[in-house]
């Protein structure tokens, strides 16, 4: 597949004329069309949703797009769960999973009504001390089938 830019240097000069840089320019047409690819290769699967991963672009305009085909977002701090609502998704079509996540993140995922992603069953007591007994419906958890991993890099692979 070529990949061609969505606009021409000259077309980016003139811009910069106006608008100083640096500044980020987007392709809606193209971010439209894979959210289109990602929902057709997955239409087999009913009720298969994609998480975009706020962190990779947290604009609240791009946000709105994918939003436009059902997809949700997979968030990992508070100022990612706060964009979330801000963009109108519901628990549904919010994900949240983190590392080494403050009580005060975990209680704000549980009032949005997020899909709680513990890093490991040992967080289970910590997310009860928060919230107490009124776990949601749906939840996840990590598993690590454990093992010595040859790419490990001794972060998120050992």
């Amino acid at each position: 597949m070529e990949k061609r830019p969505f606009i021409t240097k000259a077309q980016a000069e003139e811009i910069a004329k106006t608008y100083p840089t640096p500044f980020h320019i987007y392709d809606e047409a193209g971010i439209r069309a894979n959210c289109e690819a990602v929902k057709k290769a997955f239409a087999w699967n009913k009720g298969f949703r994609e998480y975009f991963a706020v962190k990779a672009t947290p604009n609240p305009y791009i946000m709105q797009i994918i939003a436009d085909y059902d997809f949700g977002f997979d968030c990992s701090s508070e100022a990612e769960l706060i964009l979330s609502d801000a963009v109108g998704a519901d628990g549904a079509h919010i994900m949240f999973s983190s590392n080494d996540t403050p009580a005060c993140e975990y209680a704000l995922a549980h009032k949005l009504g997020a899909i709680i992603n513990l890093d490991d069953i040992t967080h289970i007591p910590f997310l009860e001390s928060i919230i107490g007994d009124k776990f949601p419906e749906v939840m996840s958890c990590r598993y690590n089938p454990g093992g010595v991993y040859t790419l490990s890099n001794g972060i998120s692979t050992a």
